[in-house]
């Protein structure tokens, strides 16, 4: 029996970075189920930190607007006997191309699991659920939307992820954007005043609890072989507004609380509509896979304490 293949597409993204560890962790400590890793990345070539990293896994850069790359997978990896441009953010976010791609392997083979967002939900109350009805308020939870309904429609095994904000330590290649409890630890430990939004709520989620989420969901696809068409709303355990997110980390550093300026997000022009309240209620997530996020104020410890032993 040939071994299973996992492709973490985005492998040098922050999620996709650290995906890759887990599963080659995994795959080095024996786990019941041996695969053959590779990741897809835009860039050429990837960061040399995460090829050192995981020598284990294959490269393939793709282009997920023309699709161009995919044929090298199959050729190579997989045996293929068995806002402001809403136009380019449509293409990138629905994933046709991968799809397409994924429809040419044996029927039932295969399980998608796709990251969408807490932006699908229009903001007007607490703690969705995931048979609320999503009524994105912005271009890229329009698409992210679009990118479900093109899974559901098209491809028979998917789990389509709604994460929430993803915090953590850096990857072992740094990625370039602003990762936000090292944003906010940066910004307080310079001693002057810094605002954060009190009304606009998210349930953050701790990076290693979304990719323990992802293994869960993959061994029990090895295992049971099932078809699998599951949606989850997957946050933390808190709703919290900026301001609380900045209040944890002071706490946990002794900064001064009163450099945390509490505003409005109405008062700053983001150039696009943010919803004021994505918070979501996890209780399906619990009782599918019994995982259950940490607190926050335990993510935010876990995140500084691990980049301090680094």
């Amino acid at each position: 029996m040939s071994k299973v293949k996992i492709l973490v597409v985005g492998g040098t993204g922050y999620l996709g970075q650290h995906l890759l560890q887990a599963y080659a962790h995994a795959n080095a400590n024996g786990t019941p189920f041996a695969f053959d890793l590779a990741f897809t990345h835009h860039s050429s070539p990837p960061p040399r930190l995460l090829l050192d990293a995981i020598p284990s896994s294959l490269p393939f850069q793709v282009d997920f607007k023309t699709g161009s790359g995919f044929e090298a997978i199959s050729n190579t990896f997989v045996p293929r006997a068995c806002e402001i441009d809403p136009d380019n953010a449509h293409a990138i976010n629905v994933p046709s191309s991968l799809v397409k791609w994924l429809q040419s392997f044996e029927k039932n083979r295969t399980l998608l699991i796709h990251l969408s967002t807490d932006q699908v939900y229009e903001g007007e109350k607490s703690f969705y659920k995931e048979e609320d009805n999503a009524v994105p308020v912005n271009v890229y939870g329009k698409t992210k939307v679009a990118a479900e309904e093109f899974i559901s429609e098209n491809f028979p095994n998917f789990a389509i992820l709604r994460s929430s904000i993803i915090y953590g330590p850096q990857t072992v290649s740094p990625v370039a954007k602003s990762l936000p409890i090292q944003w906010i630890d940066g910004s307080l430990a310079k001693g002057e005043k810094v605002e954060f939004f009190h009304d606009e709520f998210r349930c953050p989620i701790y990076v290693m609890d979304l990719v323990s989420i992802i293994l869960a969901l993959t061994n029990q696809w090895i295992s049971e072989g099932k078809q699998m068409q599951l949606l989850l709303n997957v946050g933390g355990s808190d709703r919290l507004s900026r301001v609380q997110m900045a209040e944890a980390v002071a706490l946990f550093r002794g900064y001064d609380t009163s450099l945390i300026k509490s505003v409005s997000a109405s008062s700053v022009d983001r150039g696009v509509k943010s919803p004021a309240d994505i918070s979501m209620d996890i209780t399906k997530l619990v009782q599918t896979l019994k995982i259950y996020p940490v607190s926050f104020k335990d993510g935010v410890r876990l995140t500084l304490t691990t980049e301090a032993r680094e």
